[in-house]
């Protein structure tokens, strides 16, 4: 936690008084008697300012137990907390939503781009801020081409390697998930060089959605209206990804409200409200990015290609779409580019990529049904508009 928390100097400690005590036993295992559906347990008091842990000896338990603190105190504060990571140009702030294994601080982590944080962050009117003061990757099949400055924070005195195995050598075998496929490093936010000195950053001009869809219907890039973003934000799509939890071995569907539902005692309708407000007032740019499958999903094909990805992000952040042609989605309603430089353009209509296109049209039908009947325990108090932009199921 030393590397995950923000670091106070010893000036600061000096008339901190602790509001929120964490009690962390990694070896104490709860019964299934207790009403849990694991060994594992994490209890918080939210009266009392009281964290208890037990059954894990990952870091990730306690700093979402303070996540989830944080998202209980800030909306009444007027701050929106997210689970989101952050980057910026100086001029062109970004946030990226999405729950583990969709690339959230993989494509953060961008040379040309200094980071604010990978994963916790607060937007105030005056722009946004990191929580946290250090990084917890995902390394399971980390390459230093693909992903060079996560590679080098592993080799750097203090970070942290779990459940990394280590070849003979004693170096990391990050292909090897013999132990899980949620490898992780945590390391102090500093070990990244390109990033704000500050962990702050202006008002975001681009939020981007990530989700890993495992059925291969979404396309690579979309881009949203306000409202939709309120919707898709509200639904929170995504995969499981293996190894992320316990007993899932492939990808499965799931629907986890501001993606990170566990760790938001508020209403939904509190967060998505705040967002769509923050969207509006700075006229923010919105993007739906699938780093899932595409041809044929998970069954048939690998997941989309890290460097595709990011030339179409890129592409995004920096207007080089707004010259471009985009066409609406039938089914879900929001816009794809029919081009971009560096991407093959038949993966931009999933569609195209399937071999058997009326398998992809009742695929993508149960995807849309999906989305219906999941956003309909959040469809009282919602606006017209945000009602309006849920997907359709389209009969041929």
């Amino acid at each position: 936690m030393h590397n995950m928390f923000v670091r106070a100097t010893n000036e600061e400690l000096v008339d901190h008084v602790p509001e929120y005590t964490i009690l962390h036993a990694p070896d104490l295992q709860s019964s299934m008697s207790d009403g849990v559906n694991s060994d594992v347990f994490v209890i918080i008091a939210l009266d009392r300012k009281l964290v208890i842990i037990g059954g894990t000896h990952y870091a990730g338990e306690i700093k979402k137990a303070i996540f989830t603190i944080m998202n209980h105190i800030l909306p009444s504060k007027g701050l929106l907390p997210m689970h989101c990571s952050a980057n910026t140009d100086g001029d062109n702030t970004a946030l990226f939503f999405g729950l583990s294994g969709t690339g959230k601080t993989t494509l953060s982590a961008d040379p040309g781009r200094a980071l604010v944080g990978d994963d916790e962050h607060g937007w105030s009117d005056n722009g946004v801020f990191n929580f946290e003061g250090g990084c917890y990757a995902k390394l399971i099949r980390l390459s230093e081409e693909d992903e060079p400055a996560i590679y080098a924070t592993t080799k750097m005195p203090g970070s942290i390697l779990e459940n990394v195995v280590l070849n003979a050598d004693g170096t990391p075998d990050f292909d090897n998930g013999s132990l899980t496929q949620n490898t992780r490093g945590s390391y102090p936010i500093e070990y990244i060089e390109n990033r704000t000195p500050n962990s702050m950053a202006g008002n975001p001009k681009n939020v981007v959605f990530l989700t890993c869809d495992a059925f291969g219907v979404l396309p690579p890039l979309s881009k949203l209206s306000p409202e939709q973003a309120a919707y898709h934000f509200m639904s929170g799509y995504t995969a499981k990804v293996a190894g992320t939890e316990i007993g899932v071995t492939e990808p499965q569907a799931t629907f986890s409200t501001c993606f990170g539902a566990p760790f938001m005692p508020r209403h939904p309708s509190i967060y998505a409200d705040l967002l769509s407000k923050k969207i509006r007032e700075n006229e923010a740019k919105c993007w739906l990015i699938n780093t899932g499958w595409v041809a044929g999903g998970a069954d048939a094909s690998s997941r989309i290609k890290i460097r595709w990805t990011r030339a179409l992000l890129n592409a995004a952040l920096d207007g080089d779409l707004d010259d471009v042609l985009f066409v609406e989605d039938p089914r879900f309603g929001f816009q794809v580019p029919t081009t971009c430089q560096g991407v093959p353009d038949n993966i931009l209509q999933p569609r195209e990529t399937w071999h058997d296109k009326e398998r992809y049209d009742n695929v993508a039908n149960l995807l849309a049904q999906m989305f219906i009947e999941n956003f309909e325990q959040y469809a009282e108090g919602c606006s017209e508009e945000v009602l309006a932009s849920s997907p359709k199921v389209v009969v041929a």
